[in-house]
């Protein structure tokens, strides 16, 4: 495994991302007082959509809702992710973290497409209002078809679960303060976390507009990546 010659508490990678994200945030922001919606042309939507364009796989990752969203992704890419970048390296860690960001993309449209596909099969009527942003008011699929169809999704949170995964896996028995007062290693937090969003990834909550499986992709590319480098013993300059 590479090994850094002294440790960065800013690396280039994460400083850049770090930088990326803050300011298409800032960008959402300006550019929405002048009628233009960056959420709408760089978040991810689903291939029926209207909206849907390729390189949205790969912009929606550096887009996030809301304040709250960007800053809590950003501390925990900062809080784990510098470690893991002084420890492996600029190169693998930009791989690791592209990778899982994808990996959570594919994830997340595999599920929303299966329950698009569920829901427009039971109510073939429905799909074609869906993709004009419509819904039959007294029908409440074609409310959640439509909202399926039609809600971007962004922000970097499967390749922050990806990375939270890859600290686990590489420091176990590391101590995490929940709440700064309650410690618990960093295995189980991982466990823990990855089976709270499996349990309300199923449970399919309507209310609930967070992509969970996009966090258990992000998991999941991580964990089959990582033992991919382990098996082949792969080395980055």
């Amino acid at each position: 495994m590479y090994r850094p010659t002294s440790f960065r508490e800013l690396p280039e990678i994460i400083k850049n991302l770090l930088i990326i994200n803050g300011l298409l945030f800032l960008a959402t922001i300006s550019l929405g007082s002048y009628g233009i919606d960056l959420t709408q042309l760089l978040g991810l939507h689903q291939f029926q959509s209207e909206d849907f364009m390729p390189h949205q796989l790969i912009t929606h990752f550096f887009m996030h809702g809301n304040f709250t969203h960007l800053f809590f992704n950003m501390f925990a890419l900062w809080m784990f992710g510098k470690i893991l970048e002084n420890v492996w390296g600029a190169k693998r860690f930009l791989i690791y973290y592209m990778i899982t960001a994808l990996g959570a993309a594919a994830l997340h449209l595999a599920v929303s497409q299966y329950q698009i596909y569920e829901l427009s099969n039971e109510f073939p009527n429905l799909i074609e209002l869906a993709k004009k942003g419509l819904y039959n008011p007294s029908n409440e699929n074609s409310l959640r078809l439509t909202q399926l169809v039609t809600t971007p999704t962004v922000g970097a949170s499967g390749a922050v679960f990806g990375i939270l995964l890859a600290f686990g896996m590489l420091f176990p028995n590391t101590l995490l303060y929940i709440y700064f007062a309650i410690p618990i290693k960093a295995k189980y937090f991982v466990m823990i976390y990855g089976a709270l969003e499996l349990y309300l990834g199923l449970s399919n909550n309507p209310a609930d507009n967070v992509a969970h499986f996009a966090h258990l992709g992000g998991m999941l590319f991580g964990f089959l990546l990582l033992k991919y480098w382990q098996k082949n013993h792969t080395q980055f300059n």
